[in-house]
């Protein structure tokens, strides 16, 4: 084949005349031309980190201070206070011997300017880590700013004048805090306090108690003497106890989805709705690399970019007892699965990122690809969506040599996992809603062997051009996935654009070598296996019922304008919904973002609070309006309160969890801490921000409006629900649960929400 003798850069035959070389210029160049781009990223790398290592301040700034220095030497005037002379007295001997005394006055200047500039870097990462530390302003009322955030924030802007890379920021954020045992016991008591009966109450409050005087202190001094010495007390324990270690299948229970557009489908055309998608991603990887994109934050406070590091280039490999997350620096290809075969396709050549109608020229003639699966290769993917022993173990055996590794590295060093799916979705035909409903379930779950559940996201481009994303949960939380995805509609929208035939816009180069067919040597072992990791992952996906909803009566505009946080009163919102939908209240997690501190990634807040229930019973018991207007604010002041405290590191859980770890390090049992981590959180919630609403004139693109994602339910007997707040007009909703409750129904939530949302709409 052609494509074959292109990838040879030499070959060599002896004969009687001697050795007969045959060089392949073409290959050669490709070579050249690849590594030139590899060191190029290397050159960009060493920038960056010369760059943000000496942010807030500028490489050149040391030159300003090399000169200032020896004017003022010139000036006859020792600004080091007699330092210099003494650096020049420990200069080496051999400068001594070469150079004059005045060449040696001027190295020691040279000296002693560089100590000093690295000494005033140092002042001012401490000043804006100090800065960064304060978090009063959240608890401020809306245009009741004080004297002294002003004066913060004039500071804070003061010193991050200067342009900062994404990763500019991340010496200079606070590590997270551990609260005080007694604040984090109070807090809990006082968030179960409306699930409990008075005597559950006292027991759960004397379990306290108890916990504090004899085991709890003893626990904090370890995780204390831990956040001494580590960057962040939870999040290496996060990642590994609730994430990597976890046994049963990461489908559902762990990964979470993406959606495309809800009106608007840019192109038809599968091949090329998959050629712009990939295109946007790349760019996205190159702006990261390069540390490009602007560093996501929180009013004027840079947030964590630690987990955008992972992002490409990464899976899960299974393990016996844990997981283990594996990056990589670059990967010039994506994999790519269709009619159950595996394809690597290179998206670079001659270090050149391929044009989009290059891409979707390769992605076409993977689709025309007449050729069959290999034995066992079609369901190949069903080991990711099993538990993970098992496909540690088929790994292990039959996966680490040979070519069935050479393929299973090929996927797993993929910049990213492509699903070129031949079905048809989105909001369409006579029933929308139930095909919005499908749409979810696909993207969650697919038919449980055509997506690769490991790697840190998937990319799934439909028969009809819709496309979606399915992500691993252990390397970064959903914000960050939704940075990429907001970058990746609004970039194939709306900058790479399609033709009015809707292809793929610019050049083709039609020597492109085909993609390359991954080939697998399948025995009946893991076919069994396959089989049998199918069959586990078919009944969890048959069992979760999705429901997808976009509420249009109203948006935070109209909430705004009730002086109330559009998050809590969709929060009050849903609890009213359950009470409605299950009688009574639940336990409830709502995501928060730690990511004010170094390595944050989440905190739970607990939204079902005294107030919350108090509105609710209220306004079910037939009060007054009034009485009931009064309770739903105090109950949306209380849920903001209790987001702001989880944001600052005074939430609750996080905590606990880490005093259970260390009493689980050190051997010794605590009934408190058992039964705290045992409660079933059957009203599990997140929102999913909008961080880029600059990229999505809405105003003009009305239908451009993004659906957001959802994820699987995290108690058997509850519900998940994710929402997204588009623009001001609009809140879509995604709900989960499991068909084997009875007492779960995920269309429920949408009658029982638009009541709520009708009766709280003033």
């Amino acid at each position: 084949m052609a494509e074959a003798h292109q990838a040879v850069a030499f070959q060599f035959t002896i004969t009687p005349e001697g050795i007969d070389l045959q060089l392949s210029y073409q290959a050669l160049n490709q070579i050249y031309l690849s590594g030139v781009r590899s060191w190029k990223k290397r050159v960009s790398r060493m920038r960056n980190r010369v760059i943000k290592g000496v942010y807030p301040a500028s490489p050149s700034s040391w030159l300003f201070v090399v000169i200032a220095i020896l004017v003022t030497m010139y000036m006859r005037s020792d600004p080091s206070m007699g330092l210099i002379a003494k650096i020049q007295q420990h200069l080496p001997l051999s400068l001594h011997v070469s150079l004059s005394a005045q060449g040696q006055n001027i190295v020691s200047a040279l000296v002693f300017s560089t100590l000093l500039w690295l000494s005033l870097i140092l002042a001012l990462r401490l000043c804006l880590k100090l800065l960064l530390s304060y978090h009063q302003w959240m608890f401020e009322k809306h245009g009741q700013v004080s004297n002294t955030t002003k004066v913060w924030v004039t500071l804070v802007r003061l010193l991050s004048s200067r342009k900062p890379l994404l990763y500019s920021y991340q010496t200079s954020l606070p590590h997270l805090p551990v609260p005080a045992i007694r604040d984090t016991l109070d807090r809990y008591l006082e968030s179960v306090r409306p699930l409990l009966t008075d005597p559950e109450f006292k027991r759960m409050t004397e379990l306290a108690n108890e916990f504090e005087s004899s085991l709890g202190n003893r626990l904090q001094r370890y995780l204390k003497l831990k956040a001494l010495w580590a960057t962040n007390y939870v999040s290496d324990w996060w990642e590994e106890y609730i994430y990597l270690r976890g046994r049963s299948p990461i489908m559902v229970n762990s990964n979470y989805y993406g959606m495309d557009f809800l009106y608007v489908t840019p192109t038809p055309v599968q091949a090329a709705r998959a050629g712009n998608t990939i295109t946007a991603l790349l760019l996205y990887r190159r702006k990261l690399n390069r540390e490009e994109l602007n560093p996501v934050s929180s009013t004027v406070i840079p947030l964590c970019a630690a987990q955008c590091e992972r992002m490409f280039n990464t899976t899960r490999t299974p393990g016996a007892d844990t997981d283990v997350l594996q990056h990589w620096q670059d990967s010039e290809f994506v994999a790519v699965y269709h009619n159950g075969r595996y394809f690597r396709l290179w998206v670079y050549r001659a270090g050149r990122l391929l044009s989009p109608r290059e891409i979707e020229y390769q992605i076409q003639r993977i689709l025309d690809d007449p050729s069959p699966p290999q034995a066992g290769e079609d369901k190949l993917g069903a080991l990711t969506a099993g538990d993970r022993t098992p496909w540690s173990q088929i790994r292990k055996q039959y996966f680490s040599s040979g070519g069935n590794k050479r393929s299973l590295d090929a996927i797993e060093r993929a910049a990213f996992f492509v699903t070129l799916d031949n079905e048809e979705q989105g909001m369409r035909g006579e029933d929308p809603a139930g095909n919005l409903d499908r749409y979810a379930k696909s993207l969650l779950h697919g038919k449980c062997y055509d997506r690769w559940f490991d790697k840190s996201f998937s990319i799934v481009i439909y028969k009809n051009g819709k496309n979606g994303l399915n992500a691993e949960h252990s390397w970064a939380d959903a914000p960050t996935v939704a940075h990429l995805w907001e970058f990746t509609l609004a970039t194939d929208a709306f900058h790479l654009g399609y033709t009015e035939d809707g292809h793929c816009k610019g050049e083709i180069d039609r020597s492109l070598p085909h993609p390359q067919r991954l080939t697998w040597d399948i025995p009946t072992e893991v076919q069994a296996q396959v089989s049998s990791s199918l069959a586990l992952a078919q009944a969890l996906a048959d069992d979760v019922d999705c429901h997808v909803f976009p509420f249009r009566e109203f948006g935070k505009g109209r909430i705004k304008k009730l002086r109330i946080s559009p998050d809590a009163f969709i929060q009050i919102g849903l609890q009213l919904a359950y009470y409605r939908d299950r009688g009574g209240f639940s336990l409830t997690y709502e995501a928060s973002m730690t990511r004010l501190f170094r390595e944050g990634r989440t905190e739970t807040v607990r939204s079902c609070s005294n107030e919350s229930c108090a509105f609710v019973k209220a306004l079910e018991g037939g009060e007054a309006e009034d009485h009931c207007r009064r309770l739903f604010r105090l109950a949306s002041e209380r849920h903001q309160n209790l987001y702001r405290m989880a944001m600052t590191g005074a939430g609750i859980d996080r905590h606990l969890f880490c005093l259970y770890v260390v009493s689980k390090y050190l051997g010794v049992d605590s009934p408190f801490l058992k039964e705290v981590l045992s409660e079933p959180w059957r009203l599990s919630t997140s929102q999913t921000p909008v961080q880029q609403m600059e990229l999505f004139d809405l105003k003009n693109n009305p239908d451009f409006i993004s659906l957001g994602g959802g994820f699987g339910p995290v108690a058997d007997d509850g519900y998940g629900v994710s929402y997204i707040i588009v623009g001001e007009d609009m809140i879509n909703f995604h709900v989960s649960s499991k068909y084997s409750c009875s007492e779960t129904v995920s269309k429920s939530t949408q009658k029982y929400s638009s009541l709520t949302f009708h009766w709280t709409g003033w």
